[in-house]
């Protein structure tokens, strides 16, 4: 299995930045993320690293705070994960965030990671609503 093989209904997410070198990273239209396990993923006992499945997290609660306050920016002031379970290379990983709660400046959300239907980790965490100033070029 390759990072290839995409169930269908999967969109890659287009990112030139961090996630381009970690991904590919998809979305569904539901709302869910995934990605495939590959090589690239592994830790030194060939699982996928923690620090994947918490990038992953991030991107996935990230996109989910910014949709939830109307495409504003949003940057991760609090993040939490607890590690359930071991995630595979070659495992098909799905986020399906959740937002607890919106005020005027901060989103509070949550996700399980899972593989199927088993829980390998858990995240949850706050994103702050950016506001950019009125007299900033582009605004």
């Amino acid at each position: 299995m390759t990072d290839l093989d995409v169930p269908p209904g999967w969109e890659p997410i287009c990112d030139f930045g961090f996630i381009a070198h970690v991904g590919p990273v998809f979305r569904r239209a539901d709302g869910a993320y995934a990605f495939r396990a590959s090589e690239k993923h592994a830790n030194l006992i060939r699982v996928v690293h923690g620090g994947m499945l918490m990038s992953f997290a991030d991107r996935a609660l990230g996109e989910t705070a910014m949709a939830s306050a109307d495409g504003a920016n949003c940057v991760t002031v609090q993040m939490e994960m607890q590690f359930l379970d071991a995630a595979r290379l070659g495992d098909w990983i799905e986020a399906r965030p959740e937002v607890l709660r919106r005020t005027g400046s901060m989103v509070f959300l949550r996700t399980d990671l899972l593989v199927g239907a088993r829980r390998v980790a858990y995240a949850s965490g706050v994103w702050k609503i950016l506001r950019r100033r009125p007299d900033a070029e582009g605004a």
